[in-house]
């Protein structure tokens, strides 16, 4: 402690020891150096203060140095507010193109299963309302009947993926009488199979193809013929399931295909003309906006809030269940039916009632896309079965006027306009308009620029380094003590 003690007074000496070979400037060199800086610093109406040899015109100036100061700092501070709140404007452009890349479309039946595939099966429409909850809003609320429990433990080796896969809809030469896009024709090797929550659905123009597909004409795109098999397929009624046809949904050819909400229902009978646009919107990242752009999908090649949930979903359910449902992303094993029961239902309840997986803010688990395309469709319809068209597709198909009207659909889907719109959220604000708005206050009011500042930041640190010696040179004096040779 002594030693401790010793050794700071002796810095302490040394440094006045120092410090008094350049001693202070006197009051009078230091009240010259604050007039030479008052007379020759850019600052405006400061050297009129020290000018002037008149009272009244000192005190006017000094009230008219303040008063703008004050307007200054107001008019900074009012900028900076604005700034902080991260304002954005909102543009919308509409660009015209020659050729427009041509979306995806998921067609799928609205009755799933083969009739003679679940005669005997009922309890498959049940079960196939608990996989596909994987799909859409959580809302499982089934009751573990007798039946149903009779089935999932006589039945664990039941694989409903490959029952809806072999008993489901199928798109064949059959199915799909007529197929053509843009003047070419097309074919049931053209769509691609997905799971969905209507079973087996098929995608024209996905991902996988090696070029896109476009189009350079309005008024012409994609047309198919669909023949619904009514008798072949059914759905129990008792379920809710009272319609039939063929239900779409058009979608960027990178993302999911989405029905909750968002299909496009066509019945039987009816031609469709479905008119298209194309919709982008650039959403700023946070703190302007609500997008992450950093968060990147592991099975998808473009980030889609839909996309990010599916995957949410099927992390939690691969982590609690050591099982995947077939109809999430992902590479584990399939879970069977009494897995779905016993672990995947309680743990989709579970991620709703916790919220594990958000959507929305930047702070979410799943928040809004930087960018994104959306197609907004108009559908009108008209009547397929007139006497004219009755009697030509009778004779072409070979089938009845009864059955054309029953199980046949005509589906149409072109652009409105070869354009897109554009909806971009732009930075109200930036840092350069920011010291723009800055800079022209202080030159406005007080004639101050970067040079001015950085002179005041020069006398301020000139002063208070005369401070600091000052205080140094009246550090106390060490204390006359005894001490040993040794220390």
């Amino acid at each position: 402690m002594f030693k401790e003690h010793s050794l700071h007074y002796f810095k302490i000496y040394a440094k006045r020891l120092y410090l008094t070979r350049k001693p202070l400037p006197s009051l009078e060199e230091r009240k010259k150096y604050d007039c030479e800086f008052a007379m020759s610093t850019s600052f405006h109406g400061v050297h009129n203060i020290v000018r002037t040899q008149s009272k009244m015109r000192k005190v006017l100036w000094i009230l008219v140095l303040i008063g703008f100061i004050i307007i200054v700092a107001w008019q900074i501070y009012s900028r900076l507010i604005y700034y902080f709140s991260w304002p954005t404007t909102t543009s919308v452009v509409v660009r015209y193109v020659e050729k427009i890349d041509f979306p995806a479309v998921t067609f799928c039946n609205m009755n799933r299963f083969q009739t003679h595939a679940v005669a005997n099966l009922s309890i498959i429409f049940f079960l196939w309302s608990i996989v596909s909850e994987v799909l859409h809003a959580f809302d499982i609320g089934n009751t573990f009947s007798q039946e149903l429990s009779d089935f999932l433990y006589g039945n664990q080796n039941f694989s409903i993926k490959e029952f809806t896969r072999n008993n489901g809809f199928y798109l064949d030469n059959s199915t799909l009488l007529e197929c053509e896009f843009f003047g070419m024709r097309c074919y049931p090797e053209d769509f691609e199979h997905v799971f969905n929550e209507y079973g087996n659905c098929f995608t024209f123009n996905h991902i996988d193809l090696p070029a896109k597909r476009r189009v350079s004409v309005s008024g012409r795109g994609l047309s198919l013929l669909f023949d619904i098999k009514q008798a072949q397929f059914t759905d129990d009624a008792s379920f809710g399931f009272f319609d039939t046809g063929i239900i779409f949904v058009i979608h960027p050819p990178k993302e999911p295909p989405r029905f909750d909400g968002l299909g496009l229902a066509t019945p039987v009978g009816m031609h469709a003309h479905a008119a298209i646009r194309q919709l982008k919107t650039v959403i700023q990242e946070y703190p302007w906006g609500e997008c992450n752009p950093n968060i990147k999908l592991q099975y998808y090649k473009v980030y889609s809030t839909y996309g990010c949930l599916q995957e949410c979903k099927a992390l939690h359910i691969e982590k609690k269940c050591g099982c995947l449902p077939f109809m999430l992303p992902g590479n584990g094993t399939e879970c069977d039916l009494l897995q779905f029961y016993k672990c995947v239902s309680p743990t989709l309840s579970n991620i709703d009632l916790m919220g594990l997986c958000t959507v929305g803010t930047h702070n979410s688990t799943c928040p809004v896309p930087c960018e994104e395309t959306d197609y907004p469709t108009t559908v009108t319809y008209s009547t397929l079965a007139s006497d004219k068209t009755l009697k030509f597709l009778s004779t072409k198909l070979k089938k009845s006027s009864d059955y054309i009207r029953q199980n046949l659909v005509y589906i149409d889907i072109k652009y409105h306009d070869l354009n897109y719109k554009m909806t971009q959220q732009q930075k109200a604000l930036s840092v350069s308009e920011l010291l723009a708005d800055v800079g022209g206050q202080l030159g406005l009011f007080c004639g101050a620029s970067v040079i001015t500042i950085i002179e005041i930041a020069e006398y301020i640190f000139t002063n208070f380094c005369w401070m600091c010696i000052f205080l140094l040179l009246k550090a106390p004096e060490i204390p006359d003590w005894n001490i040993p040779s040794q220390n």
